[in-house]
């Protein structure tokens, strides 16, 4: 790759660029970063990426073959619908170095034309975000200083891609509607819809400060606060039949602000016992402007109702950690923690407030294929954690290390769900639900390791890990399985190195999911072994990577893959079929190449 010049003394570049293929549907990846060093002590660096994929394929066909939709084109029965996507970042840091102050600016933009939700009934056709950070950190004789300023602006659109249908009835004005076919959008049942536009546009300004202060040799105090005002719009333009003829507004200036305070005491009592004690303050101020539907008939009641309710809401939220950590020798570690964690409900949990089906199968941030249906008097729910941890590892943390950490969490007003309808108790369907404070709780343990198997030897060295997780959730009010819980898994690594080469191989595995949701339908899965390849190989300045993904194309489910509907009608209730899931992507064999300079 030809030098750049950017007219500037004594510039010292240094960068990268990656290609990249992968296969199991199309994947690209390509990524450029250039570096360069100007007298010493300014740095500016460019980072530029563009990935893009086709929809991926299972390991077997788990659907019939045939148009996604109508109008559509052909998708085979083992390949994932609206599994593609494709994503342009770029980046530009700019740093400043003097004695023992840094200073660092920071501009990203990001550009996603489309990117398909296999668990979702929209898919993604534009998300254009610019950012910029702001970045201090200084040290000084009493301790450091970091400050962090950022301003973020996102607009994003949501509509029906290519593998769901976009043209709903037609302008034949007669009771034969044909889906799928190009018309003049209209209103009424007899009416053509061009898809369902929805679109947002946020705003999301911040400023964070931090201190270490340095009290004595065995005590440092943190000290900080945090500010953050987050605006956001959700608009729906009216595209025909009962989206007709107004303007949906699902939220309408909708603010989120918090102001935050915290501290935290840390005191090395002795070489061996380390403790630390937090508080955080947080105040969040919620509001929403009037909204609408795309109709009075249809709407206008609920809209009423909500304009006329005090959506206003401030909620003033409590942190706590306690942490001690002892090292009896120099062969253990032992933690024990207790941590109090609050957070207020996100402006869709308060403010969605349409109860028409069509519009809260559009409100989900969970992949279950349900509607939802926000409540104003949701409160922050509230976590406390008690968790322990145990690490053993060899004198020198070089030859092994075995580390336990069980964890137990109750949560208090717990944003969890249940039926609009009291009466609905179908166990086979998509249904519509509320956002509802309960109670519940989590518990479960992690397990970690690794081992030094041979050192030195004429073909390298070997090293094997591994790691196992295990999580239990129960809502206490409704004694009902808490949603989206991973079941027991683990994966268990052998690694190969010798001179530049690096090889591993994994093996994973996940046990059947059968504790669900019963209030969301949450769908089971069975238990499933990946096997997986990893290859890299280091020469001078260019790195060679080669995987394989799921060796042997086994066909699963993941167990937080979501309902699949990546494909059809699927603006409907009824007409996208129950009880699939998203399956796993089947074998993928990627290759890339890396290059510094």
């Amino acid at each position: 790759m030809a030098q750049r010049r950017f007219g500037c003394l004594r510039c010292i570049p240094s960068g990268a660029r990656h290609d990249g293929y992968a296969a199991s549907g199309l994947r690209l990846l390509r990524t450029t970063s250039l570096r360069f060093t100007l007298h010493g002590w300014q740095r500016l660096s460019y980072r530029g990426s563009t990935t893009k994929a086709d929809d991926y394929k299972a390991g077997e066909d788990f659907k019939p073959a045939g148009p996604a939709a109508a109008g559509r084109e052909w998708l085979d029965g083992d390949e994932v619908g609206s599994t593609m996507y494709k994503s342009t970042n770029h980046s530009l840091d700019f740093g400043m170095r003097h004695e023992n102050h840094l200073l660092e600016l920071k501009f990203g933009v990001q550009d996603i034309p489309y990117q398909g939700w296999p668990n979702q009934r929209m898919d993604m056709t534009g998300n254009d975000s610019n950012q910029v950070n702001l970045h201090y950190e200084g040290e000084f004789d009493w301790g450091t200083l970091d400050a962090r300023g950022y301003r973020e602006h996102t607009r994003h659109k949501m509509q029906f891609f290519d593998d769901k249908l976009f043209w709903y009835g037609s302008d034949t004005k007669t009771t034969a509607l044909l889906d799928g076919i190009p018309c003049e959008p209209s209103g009424g049942m007899m009416g053509c819809a061009a898809g369902m536009p929805m679109d947002t546009e946020g705003d999301n300004t911040g400023l964070v400060v931090k201190t270490n202060i340095v009290l004595s040799e065995r005590d440092l105090l943190r000290v900080g606060a945090e500010a953050q005002k987050y605006q956001l719009d959700d608009w729906w333009d009216p595209s025909g039949r009962g989206m007709w003829p107004d303007t949906f507004w699902n939220i309408n200036n909708g603010e989120r602000d918090r102001l935050a305070a915290f501290s935290e005491w840390e005191a090395q009592w002795n070489p061996k016992l380390l403790t630390q004690l937090g508080l955080r303050y947080e105040r969040v101020h919620m509001d929403t402007g009037e909204v609408q539907g795309y109709n009075v008939d249809k709407y206008g009641v609920e809209a009423d109702a909500f304009n006329a309710a005090d959506r206003k809401k401030s909620d003033d939220n409590i942190d706590l950690t306690a942490l001690a950590r002892f090292a009896p020798d120099a062969t253990s570690t032992i933690e024990f923690g207790y941590a109090r964690k609050t957070r207020s409900p996100n402006l869709y949990e308060r403010y969605a407030w349409s109860t028409g089906g069509m519009a809260m199968r559009m409100i989900n941030m969970t992949g279950d294929g349900n509607g939802y249906v926000g409540n104003l008097d949701l409160e922050p729910e509230t976590a406390h954690t008690v968790s322990a941890s145990f690490d053993w590892h060899d004198a020198g943390q070089e030859q092994w290390s075995l580390t336990l950490a069980p964890y137990y969490t109750y949560v208090n007003d717990y944003i969890d769900a249940r039926r609009i309808d009291p009466a609905d108790t179908s166990t086979d369907a998509f249904v519509y639900l509320q956002f509802v404070n309960q109670s519940a709780h989590m518990y479960g343990v992690d397990i970690s390791g690794q081992q030094v198997l041979a050192e030195n030897t004429q073909y390298g060295d070997f090293t094997a890990s591994g790691m196992l997780n295990y999580v239990r959730g129960k809502n206490q009010t409704t004694d009902d399985n808490l949603y989206n819980i991973m079941p027991l898994n683990a994966l268990l690594a052998i690694e190969h190195h010798t001179g530049g080469l690096t090889n591993v191989i994994e093996l994973e595995l996940v046990d059947e999911k059968t504790r669900v949701s019963q209030v969301r339908n949450e769908l089971q899965t069975m238990g499933y072994g990946l096997f997986h390849l990893r290859s890299n190989y280091q020469w001078k300045q260019v790195r060679f990577d080669f995987g394989i993904e799921n060796i042997f194309d086994k066909f699963y489910n993941h167990p937080l893959g979501g309902a699949y509907l990546g494909e059809g009608k699927t603006m409907t209730g009824t007409d996208v079929p129950w009880g699939v899931s998203v399956p796993g992507m089947g074998r993928s064999l990627y290759a890339g190449v890396n290059v510094t300079f």
